[in-house]
């Protein structure tokens, strides 16, 4: 485990963008897909609500992998190789088995919250299940505050789980083929060891994502990528490997 100032995160997405300016036609095409699984969770939502959750299953599991192209590029260009379109868009397949089960915990940690929200609301919302229409208003109802302040207490349980499960676990698995257990295990002990620094980054995520999907999404055409790129750069300066040390080593 690397030391970790305050102002990692902020140098992390700078090394994003930086990479994203590098490779801007690879970054766009993985933003297009990132802004175009947005914009069809949107259509679902507001249409069929009931499926909401099997499509946001759909979109975990599609994620990493185009996320993994993205570390590609990051990685390529930390070692001096020129990166391109094919290399990012297969760089998994060598790595497919860590990926497969690292992307089934992350999928049955959805579902459980997912169904943990489903009791929340069961027991604590007062004023009878929202419409897609209505929802702000009912979510916010003065009646439905106990509600509000349980569910997100409960959320924040299962959103701290994933982020620490999946911070630098992928790019880990990229990088050394390492298995889904103790990619997993690694990024929940960085968190562990920088829990102030981490805290940060995810608000920093979470607020760029936010911001990202006012204007119908389509922020994230360029969010999503410099994201990408600086998680890969986040995995780096947080994890040192032995013959690495070693050869920094005078």
């Amino acid at each position: 485990m690397q030391p970790l100032g305050w102002g990692a995160p902020l140098q992390w997405l700078a090394l994003g963008w930086q990479d994203l300016k590098a490779h801007p036609a690879i970054g766009l095409f993985y933003g297009l897909a990132f802004w175009g699984m947005a914009l069809v969770l949107g259509l679902v939502f507001a249409n069929k609500p009931e499926y909401t959750m099997s499509i946001a299953s759909g979109c975990l599991l599609v994620g990493p992998f185009l996320a993994m192209g993205l570390y590609e590029v990051s990685r390529r260009r930390e070692a001096g190789e020129a990166p391109s379109f094919a290399s990012s868009l297969t760089c998994w397949r060598s790595h497919i088995r860590s990926m497969g089960m690292l992307v089934l915990v992350l999928i049955v940690l959805e579902l459980l919250w997912g169904r943990a929200s489903l009791v929340v609301f069961a027991v604590f919302f007062n004023t009878g299940m929202p419409s897609t229409t209505g929802v702000i208003q009912a979510v916010f109802n003065p009646e439905n505050i106990e509600f509000v302040l349980v569910y997100l207490a409960v959320g924040s349980v299962f959103a701290a789980l994933v982020f620490s499960t999946a911070v630098v676990s992928i790019p880990m698995i990229l990088d050394r083929d390492t298995d889904a257990i103790s990619a997993a295990i690694t990024s929940i002990r960085v968190v562990y060891e920088h829990p102030g620094v981490l805290l940060f980054w995810g608000a920093l995520i979470a607020s760029l994502v936010f911001l990202a999907l006012l204007p119908a999404g389509a922020g994230l055409v360029l969010v999503g990528p410099v994201l990408g790129h600086a998680t890969w750069h986040a995995y780096r300066a947080s994890v040192r490997w032995l013959e690495e040390a070693d050869a920094a080593t005078p």
